[in-house]
């Protein structure tokens, strides 16, 4: 379930606040959620697959932990990002 480097490229492209940002929250943020919700279609097909189950659910730890950090900074930037992933309602 990982993201193939024109994937992480793209998403890194859509989500950098500068031009040599790889590894900003933002951009944390976005990676973390297209593997959340690859590794979440692929634990609907295999249900007795627990130990990515187990990834899953630190993969999500992790990017609440980054979102809490991005709304304490800023809330500006926090609403925007929720906004351009469509994740929290």
């Amino acid at each position: 379930m990982s993201l193939d480097t024109t994937e992480k490229q793209q998403l890194i492209n859509t989500h950098q606040t500068h031009g040599t940002d790889t590894g900003s929250v933002e951009v944390q943020v976005a990676m973390l959620s297209e593997r959340i919700s690859k590794l979440s279609g692929h634990l609907q097909q295999n249900t007795h697959d627990f130990s990515s189950r187990q990834g899953l659910l630190k993969m999500i730890g992790r990017r609440k932990r980054l979102l809490t950090y991005v709304r304490d900074k800023s809330e500006q930037r926090y609403s925007s990002l929720i906004s351009k992933l469509g994740i929290r309602g």
